[in-house]
């Protein structure tokens, strides 16, 4: 059995011929491939299908993929899927919405067969490495204000419950898995996106502010030219 067997993709984009082309690629892999063309249907699709990772093109007629991406993140039984973005815009803004509507990785176009097959092996990886847990071995982390579950995926702050996209879920457990210790940029794209991974490189950045922005400055400290820690 090949490590592609039994795992679900979901394609969406609005060009037909596309459609076609990656999903025959990833099933002569051994993936179960679904298909949709506008990210409504992405959305019906996963619901159902409950694909391990989505490939979501970003220029899309009505909803386009930052919203379904969006939407997509606020699905409970979805909150595991990994989501690529693939499409043709290489803007570092477009990234950047990207990474802030929830996307795990971004994949530019256009993308020989090879390559988005091996980008969606790495992305699995990933995955795999957290079917059974995420970091420290404790189902419940407390630290000051901050309370994390991870069965749960739920973390409260100061009494109030937030359900963070699976990307900040991670990072936030790898900083508050060693209070004070300083986490390099390096050590956090490969614990949090994985090695072998490509993102742009204010994808932490991104993800830090995001982070902040729930649970205050003070919190999770920048230390300039090394990474972040996260402090009480």
């Amino acid at each position: 059995m090949s490590e592609a067997d039994n795992r679900k993709i979901l394609l969406v984009d609005d060009e037909p011929d596309i459609l076609e082309f990656l999903s025959y690629n990833l099933e002569k892999e051994g993936f179960d491939v679904r298909t949709a063309s506008n990210g409504e249907e992405a959305i019906e699709i996963a619901r159902s299908f409950i694909p391990h990772l989505i490939v979501l093109d970003v220029m899309m007629p009505g909803m386009d993929g930052i919203e379904t991406c969006e939407e997509i993140r606020k699905t409970p039984e979805l909150k595991d899927c990994l989501i690529a973005f693939l499409t043709a815009r290489s803007e570092d803004y477009s990234q950047i919405a990207g990474f802030e509507a929830g996307a795990d990785d971004y994949i530019a176009k256009p993308i020989k067969p090879k390559v988005l097959v091996s980008r969606a092996k790495a992305l699995l990886k990933r995955y795999r490495a957290n079917d059974g847990d995420s970091g420290s071995t404790d189902k419940v982390i407390a630290i000051g204000d901050l309370v994390i579950d991870k069965e749960k995926y739920l973390v409260t702050f100061r009494d109030k419950e937030y359900s963070l996209p699976r990307k900040e879920f991670e990072l936030l457990i790898l900083l508050v898995s060693k209070p004070d210790k300083v986490f390099t940029r390096e050590e956090i794209y490969n614990a949090v996106w994985g090695e072998g991974i490509v993102v742009g490189d204010r994808t932490i950045d991104v993800h830090i502010r995001k982070l902040r922005e729930k649970f205050g400055q003070d919190n999770i400290r920048t230390i300039k030219g090394v990474g972040y820690k996260y402090t009480e």
